[in-house]
């Protein structure tokens, strides 16, 4: 009763109960709109590609230029490649990839040259390789992957060497690492890797060093989350992705992309089904925050460039939806649903 008799006082005055709710009211109006919650990032729609759309492509980045080719279209796996500028936003259709046409090859690239191969055909798992000469645009033939033949490997390179590892053979999900030497042509089998077997992981780069995760093998995303320094060729282990609970980094056939000192995994399937969010790492804590989900729909097998300061995330397919949109990711922008 005395609770209701102070209450009745302040409507008896008026005046102080309503300063009171006004101040209360600003109190918590500003408590929800800067507590934080909001992620930041912003997709911007870049040049629609002008070829087939698609999922499962070899993908690289020289410079401002994107390249992109091979995959498959949900009718055809197919072999045509293709550079977006990334200064000027368009796509050029180049020299068609010399070989079997196929899904789920590896790329990287050494002294502003790329290199395609592996993969899947539609039958067998791929095992030959290929050099793409940029100022000819020409193509070719190296030495054989040194390992088994496959598929949804994952590749990276130093400034010297390219690397390919883990993947699937048509058998077994695969760990192994190799690394090849342009100038001898010959594959090398590298130790040291502890991570679990996996197929279509991703990678990001940041300075030096490789970041390598996600990824499924028997039927179960992987969760474990490595560092590959390419100045010693060792591996460490990091933080699992899902070392806090309020992760959901977990995720196969997405992509991986580094802009400045950060690194990011984005898309692909998170166990049930094709997904939007993207992930940012920070190497400084070895911890990752959620940023805006990409504006488009929902995919994996998308293709990620990267040049170091931008990058773009474009294709990919959402169930028998195969895509061909191309969006430029902002990291420290607010969303703009509008650009």
């Amino acid at each position: 009763m005395e609770t209701r008799s102070k209450e009745a006082n302040l409507l008896a005055n008026g005046r102080p109960l309503l300063l009171l709710c006004m101040c209360l009211g600003i109190f918590l109006g500003c408590s929800s709109s800067d507590d934080g919650d909001d992620a930041l990032g912003n997709w911007v729609d870049r040049s629609i590609f002008d070829g087939t759309p698609r999922s499962g492509a070899a993908t690289f980045t020289i410079g401002d230029l994107g390249y992109m080719g091979t995959g498959f279209d949900g009718d055809d796996r197919l072999a045509d490649f293709w550079v977006y500028d990334i200064q000027g936003n368009f796509w050029s259709q180049l020299a068609s990839f010399p070989a079997t046409a196929r899904s789920s090859a590896a790329a990287f690239t050494i002294n502003g040259n790329g290199y395609v191969g592996l993969g899947f055909d539609g039958d067998n798992e791929l095992g030959d390789f290929y050099r793409y000469n940029v100022a000819a645009n020409t193509w070719d033939t190296i030495t054989p992957f040194g390992g088994s033949a496959r598929r949804g490997a994952v590749a990276f390179n130093s400034a010297t060497h390219g690397y390919v590892g883990t993947g699937f053979d048509g058998d077994n999900d695969k760990k192994d690492f190799w690394r090849y030497d342009p100038t001898l042509d010959t594959w090398t089998e590298l130790v040291g890797f502890g991570g679990n077997k996996r197929r279509d992981g991703a990678t990001f780069a940041i300075n030096d060093k490789i970041y390598l995760g996600t990824g499924v093998s028997n039927g179960l995303n992987q969760t474990d989350f490595w560092v590959f320094d390419l100045t010693n060729e060792s591996w460490s282990p990091l933080l699992d992705l899902d070392d806090d609970d309020d992760y959901a980094i977990v995720r196969n056939s997405g992509v991986g992309f580094s802009i400045g000192d950060k690194g990011y995994f984005a898309t692909g399937d998170s166990g049930a089904g094709a997904s939007i969010d993207i992930w940012e790492y920070d190497p400084l804590t070895d911890l990752w925050e959620e940023k805006t989900p990409y504006e488009g729909t929902t995919r994996q097998g998308a293709i990620a460039f990267s040049n170091g300061s931008r990058a773009f995330l474009a294709l990919g397919r959402s169930g028998n939806l195969y895509l061909d949109d191309n969006r430029e990711f902002f990291p420290l922008e607010e969303e703009d649903e509008d650009d």
